[in-house]
Parts: structure tokens; sequence; C-alpha cells
């Protein structure tokens, strides 16, 4: 039998692992054991953290279509207040969360420029909730993504990414995006494995409290 090496040559992990003859290891596909995949899309402006939260809370390596910004889309895009941002996503990013033994979350992150939001339609298909990611410096961006989400009826939270700017109180916030009252809204740091675990959490929370029927004892 072969010997199994590391390949520490590489560090993007994607050869990983190789034969004592010098050939791949093959990687073990994902059992696909679940019964149910529900779809997430995580939505929001442009650099408020979409991509930083799939990438946190996925149990694989994210599938992701960052490229490198160039000054050519500096006459496109709004970039005065992302200015240390260096890639964009320009389809959409995904990864995985297993649930149990029977359900696994696919999460979608959508591009946050204006000229990417004509995908946002397809990704919504078949999508069970959403959440909407927010720079509470920059509300306006926010503003778009519920309204799309109202538009095709698909449930979603708020929260708020931690950018070290100025304070605002939940009741500021939800007046500013002019939320209804049953929408959750909550703070979060994308760049935290727990924190994006929490967000999802109160959406699937969120989710069951709108799809999963109150007995008769829990409703009085």
């Amino acid at each position: 039998m072969d010997s199994v090496t590391s390949d520490a040559g590489t560090s993007t992990g994607a050869s990983a692992a190789r034969t004592s003859t010098g050939h791949p290891v093959a990687r073990t596909p994902l059992v696909a054991s679940a019964d149910n995949g529900l779809k997430i899309v995580v939505v929001g402006g442009f650099g408020v953290g979409k991509t930083t939260l799939v990438r946190s809370v996925s149990e694989i390596r994210p599938l992701n279509t960052e490229e490198t910004m160039t000054q050519a889309g500096a006459a496109v895009d709004d970039i005065s207040e992302v200015r240390g941002k260096s890639a964009t996503t320009v389809a959409f990013d995904f990864g995985r969360i297993t649930l149990d033994a029977r359900n696994v979350l696919y999460l979608f992150g959508a591009p946050g420029q204006e000229r990417f939001w004509f995908l946002w339609d397809r990704l919504f298909s078949g999508t069970l909730g959403a959440v909407v990611l927010v720079d509470t410096r920059r509300i306006d961006d926010s503003w778009y993504a519920i309204d799309r989400l109202e538009h095709h009826g698909t449930p979603f939270i708020v929260a708020c990414n931690d950018f070290g700017g100025s304070a605002h109180t939940p009741a500021q916030i939800r007046e500013a995006l002019d939320l209804d009252p049953h929408v959750p809204l909550l703070d979060c740091d994308a760049r935290s494995r727990e924190s994006a675990k929490r967000v999802l959490i109160t959406l699937v929370e969120h989710l069951e409290s709108l799809y999963v029927p109150r007995s008769p004892e829990l409703a009085l």
C-alpha cells in the first residue's frame, strides 16, 4: 500500500496529499446523504462582508468568483467607502453547512455592485430565506436588497456587520431601513465563525417560526 505524504509546498490545499509514488490521492467526496438541501442567500451592498461571512462559516472550502479590482472599474463602482478593498465578487460565493443527518444549508453570497444586480433574481429562485448584511455607515446600500426580497416574498433577517463606525440603536436602524417589526435584527462580525453561525441560526429560527405549525398548546 502506498504511504501518504503531505504536499507542504501548496498553500491553497488544492493538492494537499500525494502517494509515495507522487500520484495525487483521490479526495473523499461529500456523502450525498442529506434529504433536504436548504438554499440561503446572503445579500447586501458592495463591500459589506458577504464573501467573508460565507468563507467564515462554510464547512467546505467555499467556491468564490472574486476578481482583482482595477482602475477600469473605478469609474463604474463607487469605492469611496471601501478604499481597502482589492477584490470583488463577480458572480456568487458558495458554501455548505451540515445541520444534521438529513438537512444541509447551501449558502450563496450575491455580488454587491449595481452592475451585477441582474443576477439576484436568479439567485433568489428556490431560496428558503436570506440574510441582508448591512454596513451601518452605508445603510442606503441595503435598500435595494430588501426591496427585491420583499418583491419575491422571501423571508429575511438583517445582520449589521461591525466596521467600527458610529453606533446606532436597533430602533434607528429599523427606522432607516423601514423594517417590519417581525424581521429579526442583530449585530455580527462576518470574520468570526461563531458570529456568522449565530446569524444563520437566527435565520433558521425565523423560518421555523414562519413555516412550522404551532401546536394548539403552544398557541395559547
